[in-house]
Parts: structure tokens; C-alpha cells; sequence
């Protein structure tokens, strides 16, 4: 698939503010403030920004962390990492790899099968029940 691009203008007209300072100012929620922190319903949560199908509820578990935590995504091919080098700390950078929104990061402290953490803001996803 073909990747969104959009101008910084597009981004801010269709984001909420908070949504725009999380997803494409690589900004952070509080912990224990997203909707989907403890939010347990059967379904798939997509990137708010460009509807990207991202993580399966069958994939959800809680970390304790303050933040929605999924130990693998849907699928390998959505998102992506980066090296993420701010705060003076050594992180990996989680994306949409359709549109390169910020998510969150990942974290090598997770639950088997995976050992992974992905810790996700709530303000960049989308959740759609199982139907």
C-alpha cells in the first residue's frame, strides 16, 4: 500500500490537538489516562490517523505501565521502529507504517510468546469491536 502523505496543515485540521501532539509531534499521553488503558472489549485498534488496522485485542494484555500494551502487533508489516535517542534514554521508536504517526514505543520486557512490550498511546488508536 501506497503511504499517507499529508502537510502538517492536513494533519492539524484533521487531528484533535491532543492527537496531533501525540501522533505527529512524537508526544506522550499521562499514563493511566487513555481511553483504551484498561479497556478490555474483542476487537482490532487502528491508527487514528490513517485507519491502519495495528493491534489485535487477542494481543492486549496489562502492563502496569499506564499505557494500552500489546505484545505483537497485527501483522509484521504495521508498524515500524526507529531508534529514539530523546530524554537521554535508549528507546525504539513504534510507527505506522502507512503513515508514519508515533505510537509509542517498544520494550524487550513483555510477556512470552514474544518477550515484547509495546507500549501505545491511547490518543493514537482506533478501536473497532468484533463483529
Amino acid at each position: 500500500m501506497a503511504k499517507v502523505d499529508k502537510s502538517d496543515a492536513q494533519w492539524r485540521q484533521e487531528l484533535t490537538q491532543e492527537q496531533y501532539r501525540v501522533c505527529r509531534q512524537k508526544g506522550t499521553e499521562r499514563p493511566f489516562s487513555g481511553q483504551y488503558e484498561s479497556f478490555d472489549s474483542e476487537g482490532i485498534y487502528h491508527c487514528v490517523c490513517c485507519g491502519q488496522a495495528l493491534f489485535d485485542s487477542n494481543h492486549k494484555y496489562h502492563s502496569g505501565s499506564g499505557w494500552p500494551s500489546y505484545w505483537q502487533p497485527v501483522s509484521s508489516g504495521a508498524v515500524a521502529e526507529t531508534g529514539d535517542h530523546s530524554l537521554g534514554m535508549q528507546r525504539i521508536e513504534v510507527l505506522c507504517s502507512q503513515c508514519d504517526a508515533h505510537l509509542g514505543h517498544v520494550f524487550p520486557d513483555g510477556p512470552e510468546p514474544t518477550g515484547l512490550r509495546y507500549c501505545i498511546n491511547s490518543v493514537a488508536l482506533d478501536f473497532s469491536p468484533k463483529k
